[in-house]
This record gives C-alpha cells, sequence and structure tokens, in this order.
C-alpha cells in the first residue's frame, strides 16, 4: 500500500473513531438529561473544551485575544450555542438515531444559505445531493407509518443553525485562524451557558460526575480526532465516513435505550450516505 492509500485509510479510521466519540457524548447526554437539565450539560460540555484550550492560551498570551471580527464571533457563539441547546434538547426527548440523523442534514443545508446570503453558485449535482438528503431522512423517519415527534422540528432546527456556524466560520478564516475561531467560541459558550446555570443550576450527584468528564473528554477527543483526520486526507476521500455516527447512534440507542432498529432506518442511513458522497465529490470540482 502506498503512501497516499495508507494516509486515505488510516484517516477514515480516524473519522470513524471521531464519530464513536461523537456518538457516546450523545448518549451520555442522553443518560445524564434524566437527572440534570440540558443548560447544566451544555455548560459542562463548553467548560471542558475551554479547559483544554487554556494551554494554547497560556502559550499565545495577550495576542490571541487580537480581533478584529468581533461581530461574527459573537454571531458564531450565539447561534452554535443555541444549536446546542436545541440539540442536547433533542437528543434527551427522540431516539438517538433520528436526533443525530436530523443534525447531520446540516451539510446540505450549507449551500442552501450561501445562496440565500452570500449569493453563491450552487452546481445541479449540489441540488440534486441535496434533494436525496431529504428523501433519505424522509425514508428513515418513515413519517407514513409513526407519527413523528414536534421534537424533530427543534432537531432541524438545530442543523440550520450549525449549518449557519459553519457558513460563518468560512466567511470569518479569511482574517482569523482556526485556533482563534475555536477559542472564542470556547469562551463565548461557557460565559453565556454558565448564565442560566444562577437559577437553573442543580447539585450533581457524585456518580454522575464520571459520566460528565467522560462527556467533555470524549467531545474534546472527536474534535481532536476529525481534525487530525482531514488534515491527512482530503474531505471528498474520507468525508463520507462522518455519517457512520447514524450507525453508532442507533446501536447504542437500541443496546441502552431499546430504540429498535428498523429497514427503513437502514435504507434511508444508506440514501443519505450517497448524498453525502455526491455532495463532498462535487464540492471538490467545483
Amino acid at each position: 500500500m502506498d503512501t497516499p492509500q495508507r494516509s486515505v485509510v488510516i484517516a477514515s479510521l480516524l473519522i470513524i473513531t471521531a464519530e464513536l466519540c461523537f456518538a457516546g457524548v450523545s448518549a451520555l447526554v442522553k443518560y445524564l438529561s434524566t437527572y440534570l437539565p440540558s443548560e447544566q450539560l451544555v455548560f459542562f460540555r463548553n467548560l471542558m473544551a475551554f479547559l483544554v484550550l487554556l494551554p494554547w492560551l497560556w502559550r499565545k498570551g495577550p495576542s490571541a485575544f487580537k480581533t478584529k471580527a468581533w461581530k461574527f464571533h459573537l454571531s458564531r457563539g450565539l447561534a452554535g450555542l443555541a444549536a446546542m441547546y436545541l440539540f442536547f434538547y433533542a437528543i434527551a426527548h427522540l431516539p438517538l438515531a433520528q436526533a443525530t440523523l436530523v443534525l447531520l442534514l446540516s451539510p446540505f443545508i450549507i449551500p442552501i444559505i450561501g445562496r440565500l446570503w452570500l449569493h453563491e453558485k450552487v452546481l445541479p449535482q449540489t441540488w440534486l445531493a441535496i434533494g436525496i438528503g431529504f428523501i433519505g431522512v424522509f425514508i428513515f423517519l418513515n413519517p407514513t407509518t409513526a407519527t413523528l415527534s414536534p421534537v424533530v422540528a427543534v432537531a432541524f432546527i438545530a442543523a440550520c443553525l450549525a449549518a449557519f456556524t459553519k457558513t460563518l466560520i468560512r466567511q470569518m478564516s479569511a482574517t482569523e485562524s482556526s485556533s482563534k475561531i475555536v477559542f472564542y467560541f470556547a469562551s463565548l459558550a461557557t460565559l453565556l451557558s454558565a448564565v442560566p446555570l444562577l437559577w437553573m443550576g442543580q447539585a450533581v450527584a457524585p456518580e454522575h460526575w464520571l459520566a460528565i468528564t467522560v462527556m467533555g473528554a470524549l467531545a474534546v477527543a472527536g474534535q481532536l480526532t476529525m481534525t487530525k483526520a482531514f488534515a491527512m486526507a482530503p474531505a471528498a476521500r474520507v468525508g463520507v465516513f462522518t455519517y457512520s455516527s447514524v450507525i453508532f447512534a442507533a446501536l447504542m440507542g437500541y443496546w441502552f435505550w431499546q430504540e429498535p432498529i428498523t429497514l427503513s432506518m437502514l435504507i434511508g442511513a444508506g440514501v443519505i450516505m450517497v448524498a453525502g458522497y455526491l455532495a463532498i465529490r462535487t464540492r471538490r470540482k467545483a
């Protein structure tokens, strides 16, 4: 196996590992939401990310705070935090695979936002991929045989907000480093998510601290692993593996909460993976 091919294989395995971490975060959020309000879980999730960034801040010093993109950072922070609140709420009230799948619609929503907001050209192949992606979600949710929970709409709004934040990041990257973008989001999200705890916070039982710590550690590990994967291989070669999180979420939901895995879920997930692959390949050619 030559070096480029080996890099693709390793990057693919890293992405699958990252998605396993993210599915683990979702499972722990679902478990902890029985005992703690989602507002508290959001704060702990952001606090862990901020603590991981402290060594970077120590090395960079005051220069880490210099920015001319305050409006972008603030917009990204508010939208990203709102998406996190909504997604955590959706996890607590939906089957794990459903919540995860709807959030994965965000890559298909990004071109729509780019077209409406930035007036970017969207290729016909991209529109086709978007259409196939939404068809896959329809098959997965199978609303013809079961009544959908209104919370699915909450998860969809979270996906839209996540797509908006990614569009903002693309705009910010022209002047801001990725480290600075991550730092400002972690700082703002930690500070803002601490405010509701003034009236909604409650004592954490000793047995739940381990789950909270693991939740934060998995979130950070998943982000770092994902970053490493995309540094090793192009998204067009390995990006489709990001949809493996639906499979992991479905397995965890079945194992821990006896959430059923149906044929429509498997077919829908497969259709969405095909759509994701087409979208990534189209972006590479554009």
